[in-house]
């Protein structure tokens, strides 16, 4: 992309966009760069975002986009993150995190499934089929496993944890019915106009009610006391009157569980494959998700007993 004197690149994330600050004084905006799976990246990001916009969420609209040259211009939300407001002393972290769960509660009503996209062309939302969390999860033994375990070793473990992934998947009782941003932490939330705005929401499927709930309370990024998770949980259950709460508690389990052998998984390749190091220090956070979770709860015993053979070589 030509750069020119207006466009500051920002800080970026774990995707492979890049982004730029649009410093004009009259039309500060953002420009998201993407030579690489630029539909996801570009045409699918401002679907989603244009469906949760209709919605009456607040999500970064488009103000211009070149998909030729790989990339879209959106409104600028700033650079103030939850998760900066989270870190400010004085901030009242539950109060905050109860107004992310009432958000949650409006994003998980969106009905709609289809927009068109700014090509003209029909977008659905897909589902969140076992095969995507078994994919997912499975990322943990593609990539991290090998630093303790010789390629032999490495097969015989792949197979056990494939058959005990499937096995937790298929005790997931909530149907695939729910909008799930599927990244939803407090690094994913701005504060733009007194509001919390939602970015980075590219990857949503229709998927499982515990979804994003795990995703936020039990977020690798940002920490917090056993204390306010409880809390949290029990502040969302109360907001839901037709849930059943052993069924949803069970599937809020098991999906954190999954979605943090995935982090495990995703940081390790960005080390690898991306030389994002960044990430590595992030990895015993989600360790010690793992094993909150799952530690003392007989439906893991299984996982538990295999990640024990590496954590011990």
């Amino acid at each position: 992309m030509r750069f020119n004197k207006y466009l500051k690149k920002l800080k970026g994330d774990a995707s492979l966009r890049i982004f730029f600050r649009n410093r004009k004084k009259n039309s500060p905006s953002i420009i998201v760069y993407a030579n690489k799976d630029k539909r996801s990246n570009l045409l699918i990001y401002d679907s989603i975002n244009k469906i949760l916009l209709k919605n009456n969420i607040l999500a970064p609209k488009l103000l211009s986009e070149n998909y030729s040259k790989n990339y879209i211009e959106i409104e600028d939300f700033g650079d103030k993150t939850i998760f900066n407001l989270l870190k400010e002393s004085r901030t009242n972290k539950l109060v905050i995190f109860k107004k992310i769960i009432r958000l949650l509660s409006k994003i998980q009503l969106i009905k709609q499934r289809k927009i068109k996209d700014f090509k003209k062309r029909n977008y659905k939302i897909p589902y969140y089929h076992p095969k995507i969390l078994l994919k997912e999860a499975k990322l943990f033994s593609d990539w991290y496993v090998d630093q303790y375990i010789n390629k032999s070793e490495k097969l015989i473990f792949e197979k056990k944890f494939i058959k005990i992934i499937k096995n937790l998947i298929k005790k997931l009782h909530y149907k695939n019915v729910t909008f799930v941003h599927r990244d939803f932490h407090v690094s994913n939330l701005m504060i733009f106009k007194n509001k919390i705005a939602v970015i980075d929401t590219q990857d949503a499927l229709i998927g499982n009610k515990a979804y994003d709930l795990a995703s936020l309370i039990d977020d690798v990024r940002f920490k917090t006391s056993k204390n306010i998770k409880k809390k949290l949980f029990d502040y969302y259950l109360k907001s839901q009157k037709k849930i059943n709460k052993p069924q949803f508690k069970n599937d809020f389990e098991i999906i954190s569980v999954l979605r943090n052998l995935k982090i495990i998984g995703i940081f390790k390749r960005l080390s690898v494959r991306d030389k994002k190091k960044k990430y590595l220090k992030l990895i015993p956070n989600a360790w010690n998700l793992i094993k909150f979770r799952s530690r003392n709860n007989d439906k893991f015993k299984n996982l538990n007993d295999l990640l024990d053979t590496i954590k011990k070589k």
